[in-house]
């Protein structure tokens, strides 16, 4: 059993008192109820006592004693005897909503819908189907076909690449998570951005790291200053860096800041990874940047991840890995200790759209322009008092809404039948309280239904404290 100490608790609840909100213990207790909800807290994890947590927060043990009890009310929190107060979801288990039979709408996740031409792919792939079905099918590496047009791929876009560079993986989250085991000791250190995609920071500790964070902003991008000294004074054994339309920021790197850290990773004997997932989403004119690898001595050093989970749909579970030739040797080395390789007909469908991906993802980038303005439109009508910006490509804006109300608000909007993820799920130990990312990937109808449940949540914010919200569903 995972015990969460009353120091890492505090982190996590940072900024978690508004006195606006109601009785203290009703606060502690919505947050700690967020977290679980949110996995930051994972179920089964003891929670520290309420001695140690009253200390740690600075508040009398009643109000711990009180929040834990309305936690366990609700169904939160279990007390077992001789291992304390473990976290829990409501019996009979809490279940995702369905959009379509209960009303939600889930904006937890930037997504786009299945492009059109995946119908037509999924038919020709399994007419290919038939000449695969005498082999074992148990390839950890990626079928050549496929190898082969992500290689064309890269070289079209001005990275020449061979196929014993490329390894496919079951989505990029599947490749950022072998990348570690196979990179990182336990104890070692990784440079991540914060804000950033928390699956990966989670799967870099999973893989024991130590992080090393950087800030970006929507304003100002990369705090070059900081990420100069983070390499030169912590020396990290990998750094992970989403230099274009970076998640959740908008934000991409400048060819000079590319320049400068291909050269500081190089000086500190650091392993670059780019996740690039976001890379071809641009949405505006604006000029593409080369990447990382075409800064490196060696193209092939900097580690390159790429997905169409993003651009054709998130149920194709196709990614890969560029890399230089031996680091793609140890991973499929490394690979068969969880799984034995990539479904066949999913390669074979993304090696027949690949050559189709600059007219794909024009229609995408028109989706996404048209719903990147209206949602700017809709915020700066109907909450004036947030700062939306208007990021050139990607999916999601990173919203100041200006209070640091960002995990009650995440609370309020799911009584209004919307669910968020809150900013601090993609910091470090509470951090971001003050921002929500809102995906812009979906369509207008929803948009405008959203816009609508998260002016009502913020107007509620401010009137009430936060309501009980045992019977909502919990984020993934």
């Amino acid at each position: 059993m995972a015990i969460l100490s009353a120091r890492s608790l505090a982190l996590l609840l940072d900024a978690w008192r508004d006195d606006s909100a109601g009785p203290a213990y009703g606060a502690l207790a919505d947050r700690i109820r967020l977290l679980v909800l949110d996995g930051r807290i994972p179920l089964d994890t003891r929670l520290p006592a309420e001695r140690d947590l009253a200390g740690q927060l600075n508040v009398s043990r009643t109000t711990v004693t009180a929040a834990y009890s309305e936690l366990r009310d609700a169904g939160y929190v279990t007390s077992i005897r001789g291992s304390g107060s473990v976290a829990r979801l409501p019996q009979p288990s809490v279940r995702l909503p369905d959009p379509d039979t209960e009303g939600y709408l889930d904006f937890s996740k930037a997504s786009l819908p299945a492009h059109p031409a995946v119908v037509d792919a999924a038919a020709r792939a399994a007419e290919q189907l038939p000449a695969y079905l005498a082999t074992g099918a148990f390839d950890p590496i990626g079928m050549p076909v496929l190898r082969q047009a992500i290689a064309d791929h890269y070289s079209a876009r001005g990275l020449p690449t061979e196929v014993d560079q490329v390894m496919v993986t079951i989505g990029a989250q599947h490749a950022i998570a072998l990348l570690g085991r196979t990179l990182l000791d336990r104890g070692d250190r990784a440079l991540v951005e914060t804000p950033s995609y928390p699956h990966a920071i989670e799967a870099l500790r999973e893989a024991g790291a130590r992080l090393v964070p950087v800030n970006v902003s929507t304003e100002a991008g990369w705090d070059e200053a900081a990420l100069e000294q983070a390499m030169q004074r912590t020396s990290p054994t990998v750094a992970y860096l989403m230099p274009d339309f970076h998640n959740p920021t908008g934000q991409s790197m400048s060819p000079e800041l590319r320049e400068k850290t291909v050269a500081l990773a190089a000086a500190s004997g650091t392993t670059l990874i780019a996740d690039e997932t976001m890379a071809e989403l641009a949405i505006d004119d604006v000029p593409v940047a080369p990447s990382l690898a075409t800064f490196a001595a060696d193209a092939s050093t900097p580690v390159l991840i790429g997905s169409v989970g993003k651009t054709l749909w998130g149920g194709i579970r196709i990614g890969w890995i560029r890399a230089d030739r031996t680091l793609i040797q140890r991973l499929v080395r490394n690979r068969v200790a969880g799984d034995m390789g990539t479904p066949v007909l999913e390669q074979l469908l993304v090696a027949d759209l690949l050559p189709r991906y600059p007219e794909i993802l024009e229609s995408r980038r028109r989706h996404l322009r048209a719903g990147r303005d209206h949602l700017v439109a809709q915020l700066g009508r109907r909450i004036p008092e947030w700062e939306v910006p208007a990021p050139a490509g990607g999916l999601t804006a990173w919203v100041n809404i200006g209070e640091p109300v960002s995990s009650q608000l995440t609370l309020a909007c799911r009584t209004e039948g919307l669910i968020l993820a809150a900013g601090p799920r993609f910091g470090i130990d509470g951090a971001f309280e003050r921002f929500m990312r809102v995906p812009f990937s979906y369509s207008i109808e929803e948009i405008d239904r959203a816009v609508g449940a998260m002016e009502r949540a913020w107007r509620a914010v401010g009137r009430h404290p936060i309501t009980d919200t045992g019977y909502l569903a919990a984020v993934v």
